[in-house]
């Protein structure tokens, strides 16, 4: 149902894609990095080459067989500080085999940082120090941009929408997509199992009985109930993680982006802020993608196992988890699984765990199509497997 949808165009994909690597260590935007797989692929060019191969799919599952030729439009929210390395960065490597008219550039807003006192912070005696407005300023980006409009004229009817920092984000996943459509329902969200009680992600609630779908940030839940248990499952009562992976009619965005801005929710976010007088603590105000789940007459949870669909790229190396090295064993891991089910064999020189095969997105987008290029064959890790 997903590949039909998308070989009518109906479906676009949104990256959100505001965010510098400072803590990666690097002022790049996040998606140029590269996480060390054997491929050397950055992030963006690894999600590219993910869109190639589900147009590839999609147009061979339609009845007009290979002949017509599939698009995804891929939508890339950046922010003032992003915007301009990126557009350099996908130029720089002519869209990683994509057309450049099927992806378009914008950007998110700023806010204004506030002390604590509430008064507005100084970059310089003449300039208000501004942050980045959060992933949810992309409701009111999408409306002022006209971009809603343009979604509208292409005949998009279903948005793809997902965060930068996730090296096995399934971009346009049409099991994701049949799914959200076979359901009808406005917004959905894919969803993991968490893994800890103290685990730094915001967890899907239902406010009040029969009440709206939204996500609890995990500052803003208490000890207690993040480690509650649901006696009939043995789970955590609060398990399914919100990994930044959601789907939306377009119809819903137009009816978000008004409410939204009305009634102008923000999260207040402690960091520090460069100004006149140095480094001073204050506060960033920030909308989340997650805020316009209330507003959603009908939501759905899609759960997927993480190992297959998550892999954060938060904290540089040598942090203690959710770094470019847990990233990529992650990768590594879950393709050698593949290998090993298409018939493949794997030898490696270093111990199993710290490495393995990287298959390249043009070949298969979750681990489909191998037989002919594995079975009987043997790689030696860590390696690529291309065409």
């Amino acid at each position: 149902m997903g590949l039909k949808a998308i070989s009518d165009g109906k479906l676009a994909v949104l990256l959100l894609s505001g965010g510098q690597g400072t803590r990666l260590g690097s002022s790049d935007p996040k998606g140029c990095f590269n996480i060390g797989l054997p491929s050397g692929k950055s992030l963006f060019q690894l999600q590219a080459e993910r869109i190639l191969c589900v147009q590839r799919l999609a147009a061979q599952a339609s009845s007009e067989g290979s002949g017509s030729s599939v698009s995804i439009h891929w939508y890339i929210m950046t922010s003032p500080f992003t915007d301009e390395a990126t557009q350099k960065f996908f130029e720089n490597h002519k869209y990683f085999g994509l057309e450049a008219n099927q992806v378009t550039f914008f950007q998110q807003g700023t806010i204004p940082c506030v002390s604590k006192d509430g008064r507005f912070i100084m970059e310089t005696p003449f300039k208000v120090a501004k942050a980045p407005d959060g992933n949810g300023g992309v409701y009111s980006a999408l409306k002022y941009s006209k971009l809603l409009e343009d979604m509208a004229s292409r005949g998009i009817k279903y948005l793809d929408c997902y965060g930068v920092d996730n090296a096995l984000v399934r971009v346009a996943d049409p099991a994701f997509l049949g799914y959200f459509i076979d359901k009808g329902v406005a917004a959905a969200a894919k969803v993991v199992r968490k893994a800890y009680p103290q685990e730094k992600v915001g967890v899907f609630v239902r406010r009040g009985k029969g009440g709206p779908l939204t996500v609890v940030e995990y500052s803003e839940l208490d000890q207690s109930l993040a480690s509650a248990i649901n006696q009939q499952t043995g789970r955590l009562r609060f398990c399914w993680s919100n990994v930044c992976l959601h789907m939306f009619t377009v119809d819903f965005l137009n009816q978000v982006a008004n409410g939204l801005e009305k009634d102008s929710i923000y999260h207040l976010a402690e960091k520090k802020i460069p100004s006149i007088h140095g480094g001073t603590m204050g506060l960033k105000l920030e909308q989340f993608i997650f805020d316009a789940f209330p507003y959603a007459p009908s939501t759905a949870l899609f759960e997927v196992p993480r190992e297959e669909e998550f892999a954060p790229v938060k904290n540089a190396n040598g942090s203690n988890f959710d770094t470019p090295e847990s990233a990529r064993l992650l990768v590594l891991r879950l393709h050698t699984r593949w290998v090993v089910a298409a018939g493949g064999f794997v030898t490696h020189s270093v111990p199993l765990y710290a490495t393995g095969v990287e298959v390249s997105p043009l070949c298969s987008y979750a681990g489909e199509n191998l037989e002919a290029i594995c079975r009987g064959r043997t790689f030696h890790a860590p390696c690529e497997i291309t065409f």
